[in-house]
């Protein structure tokens, strides 16, 4: 009966293929749209009036909001599930576009950064859906589509708005047609075909275990509108039928009930509150730590990256450009590289977050210390592939040790975490420059190595939570 049960898990493939396939071309709209603005925003702002003061205190407007909303919005997907979430998230983000190409004075260019800033999660609610609909295996290479997806819209946009902004009122023009991407966008999200997707998870690759699974209820789970409705994998073990097996204590013991969207908005708050709570009490504090260190040395290293190539190899900003474009590029494609080399270190995540690191690490040295552009161009060709692994990395092993019910709440906490980093770069790459074009990649190489020592210390004692059962053999 129950290998009966489990065996329909896998009568319909094509809707689950259909959703990740459309979450890619979700990303690369996403990115495609927000890059043929970015270029555009501190120039825009300038000709509204904006003294360099003003420009630059409300160009932050957007990294705070984002650094406090990022947990919470990623918490609250996890709440009333990916869809409405996300159909959220991209039709205010949407709404935040198009007042931004009504923008006439800096007081209405400030209310168009707000809805961005607080809502502007799709992404990271995307990459909480695709954690839900593949398992544990899968997961690095559906991640590392999805993120060369993006990178790819990210590397078009710029060239697209750069286009428009060439003709009159350009930079309105980009800002509505950015404004109707995240409405399709939220169209295309909005006929997905939530409701006739049955999701299979398998954590291994052995169908013992998988038989073993589906007889306890732990291998499956079904998403309606976005949100998990097999209870059996968030009850407490107080709440389980007499008689019956207590589920497994996920990692962190990161465990909930799911409210639905019309609940009212203070058990909804109160459930995002709880959620959120055990994120920070659990004992992950290593993980984001390590992410905070590297977020710093990686920008660190694109912090005056153009200056230093003027200053030290009196290279032109166009040759720059070029070489920058060309990183940005090989990063897009190493994203096709993780699933391979995942496989290659046989789902061993920790091991290899460890060797990426070392490498980053490595290759900022190099940089710091490169006699000729030659080694800068073949550090950079290598330094795109390490970080794109490594991102990977960092959040599989966050969604490893915390459980899939936290996908959203832990993917926000490394945005947060990140947002940390670029407030905190700026700052620290311009007091290094003080003392020389090479202080910022040299500060980044010492943040690097604080990095990789932290890993050789927790590793050890992660005990599996931050590794599979097949970790654990080798």
């Amino acid at each position: 009966m129950n290998n009966q049960k489990c065996s329909t898990l896998f009568q319909k493939p094509r809707g689950r293929t259909r959703i990740i396939q459309c979450i890619y071309v979700v990303g690369f709209m996403d990115l495609f749209g927000v890059s043929m603005i970015i270029p555009l925003l501190s120039h825009h702002v300038k000709a509204l009036g904006a003294s360099p003061t003003v420009a630059g205190i409300v160009g932050s407007t957007y990294g705070i909001l984002q650094l406090f909303s990022s947990t919470i919005v990623g918490s609250w997907s996890d709440v009333v599930g990916r869809r409405y979430s996300l159909l959220t998230c991209l039709l205010l983000s949407a709404l935040g576009y198009g007042l931004l190409g009504m923008s006439t004075s800096i007081a209405l260019f400030v209310l168009a950064r707000i809805p961005v800033g607080l809502f502007k999660h799709s992404l990271s609610i995307c990459r909480a859906l695709l954690s839900d609909l593949v398992s544990e295996s899968e997961r690095p290479l559906v991640m590392g589509h999805f993120n060369a997806a993006s990178s790819v819209g990210f590397i078009l946009g710029p060239v697209v708005g750069g286009y428009l902004t060439e003709h009159e009122g350009g930079f309105y023009t980009s800002s509505f047609t950015c404004a109707a991407i995240f409405l399709i966008n939220a169209g295309l999200v909005w006929m997905l075909p939530w409701s006739e997707t049955l999701v299979h998870r398998n954590d291994t690759n052995s169908s013992n275990n998988t038989s073993k699974r589906c007889h306890d209820n732990h291998c499956s789970k079904s998403v309606q509108n976005g949100s998990h409705t097999n209870k059996n994998h968030v009850l407490l073990a107080a709440d389980a039928e007499p008689g019956s097996r207590a589920p497994e204590k996920l990692p962190g013991d990161l465990r909930w009930r799911e409210v639905p969207l019309l609940q009212p908005a203070w058990r909804q708050l109160s459930s995002v509150g709880s959620k959120i709570h055990m994120v920070a009490s659990s004992d992950m504090w290593d993980l984001f730590l390590v992410r905070l260190l590297m977020a710093i040395a990686i920008m660190l290293y694109y912090s005056n990256f153009s200056l230093a190539m003027e200053e030290r190899f009196s290279l032109k900003p166009k040759v720059t450009g070029y070489l920058i474009s060309y990183s940005s590029t090989l990063g897009a494609l190493a994203g096709f590289l993780v699933g391979p080399v995942t496989q290659l270190y046989k789902n061993n995540m920790p091991a290899l977050l460890l060797h990426s690191t070392v490498l980053t690490c490595s290759l900022i040295l190099l940089y710091a210390a490169a006699p000729s552009v030659w080694q800068v161009l073949l550090t950079s060709t290598f330094f795109a592939i390490s970080t794109t692994i490594g991102r990977t990395c960092i959040t599989d092993l966050e969604l490893q040790r915390g459980g899939v019910q936290a996908s959203g709440t832990l993917i926000g906490a490394g945005q947060s975490v990140t947002a940390v980093g670029r407030v905190l770069a700026p700052l620290l790459s311009g007091l290094a420059q003080e003392f020389s074009p090479c202080g910022p990649p040299s500060l980044g190489v010492v943040l690097a190595l604080a990095a990789v020592g932290l890993l050789l210390i927790r590793i050890p004692k992660w005990d599996g939570r931050g590794m599979t059962k097949t970790d654990k053999k080798l």
